[in-house]
């Protein structure tokens, strides 16, 4: 048995794909009788259009935003005002993003000082496999690696069950242009993660 699906895919990446990719999320959610989506917010942008989009619907909304420091010492991208919007009509996440976040990532980023040991520098030469892995899925698209990214931490902070398929958005640096249907897992358990369809991506 087999199912034809539409991949919508668009010439390039960008912000300008935003209500397009949310209302393919929104479709597909409702036609695979799926009842959560993930959506990616760094500033709050994607997070208030998908108000916005999905606002006649029943579908659960989970936002899920860069960790704090991530691109800045002590920077939360998404601001309080945002939050508290976004946190009316869905769960908001903030927490260590599991492909390009953590101690590995930090320690591969942050440069030692020249007068630390020579040990040190082992991580510019291997990176850690999350960075392996990472890389490996923006061979498809940036977006989706985030989307990978945003439903194993979803799992790990137990807001979305391990094994539950959702639909999730994410996009290449600003706004949205990729969606997919995911089944979930916990970071620590990626290969029980499935990525099952492509709904909207990038060429």
């Amino acid at each position: 048995m087999s199912v034809k699906r539409t991949t919508v895919i668009f010439d390039q990446g960008g912000k300008e794909h935003t209500d397009e990719t949310l209302r393919i999320a929104l479709n597909g959610a409702i036609e695979r009788g799926i009842d959560t989506v993930l959506i990616s917010t760094s500033t709050g942008y994607t997070g208030e259009r998908a108000v916005e989009i999905f606002k006649e619907s029943d579908l659960k909304l989970v936002f899920v935003t860069h960790q704090t420091g991530y691109r800045a010492p002590g920077l939360q991208t998404l601001p309080l005002e945002k939050r508290a919007i976004l946190q009316k009509y869905g769960v908001v996440l903030t927490c260590t993003d599991v492909l390009t976040g953590g101690v590995d990532v930090g320690m591969a980023r942050q440069r030692p000082e020249k007068t630390e040991s020579q040990q040190f520098i082992l991580p510019f030469i291997l990176p850690p496999p999350n960075v392996l892995v990472a890389n490996t899925l923006r061979l498809f698209a940036q977006g989706v690696k985030v989307c990978a990214e945003i439903a194993m931490m979803a799992c790990d902070s137990n807001i979305i069950p391990s094994g539950k398929p959702v639909v999730v958005v994410a996009g290449s640096s600003q706004g949205a242009d990729t969606a997919m249907v995911v089944v979930t897992a916990e970071s620590n358990r990626m290969r029980d993660l499935k990525m099952q369809e492509i709904l909207a991506k990038p060429a």
